[in-house]
């Protein structure tokens, strides 16, 4: 477990918006993504009858919509005790194998942070 207060506050940042996106539409995750550039991209996961896709998943594509041509670092809210391999394989295509995605509980606080390319 990461202490909260021991990160970097720009990844403290993405925490506390992916907990925040969460919170706010009542979904199941939250996440966010930093860009190369320092841009976020802030979003819950989606549960349509036609459309699923994780939260992380759903910042991930909204990078790439805007135009971001690397990740810096990803931040996922969560219960779930593990980052999804589809969530880290497309943090991965954008960032590249070893951007780091923080995985928190919804209290904030980060369980565990794994580089995207890991097998976990």
């Amino acid at each position: 477990m990461t202490e909260s207060n021991a990160l970097d506050p720009e990844d403290r940042k993405i925490v506390t918006l992916a907990r925040s996106a969460r919170a706010r539409n009542g979904v199941p995750e939250g996440a966010a993504v930093r860009d190369d550039t320092g841009r976020t991209y802030v979003a819950g996961s989606v549960g349509l009858a036609s459309l699923k896709l994780s939260a992380l998943r759903t910042a991930v594509a909204m990078a790439v919509a805007s135009g971001a041509a690397s990740l810096e670092a990803a931040a996922v809210v969560s219960e779930a005790e593990g980052v999804a391999p589809e969530d880290r394989a497309a943090v991965a295509d954008l960032g590249g194998p070893e951007t780091p995605v923080l995985l928190a509980g919804p209290d904030g606080a980060v369980k565990l942070t794994v580089p995207a390319g890991s097998a976990e």
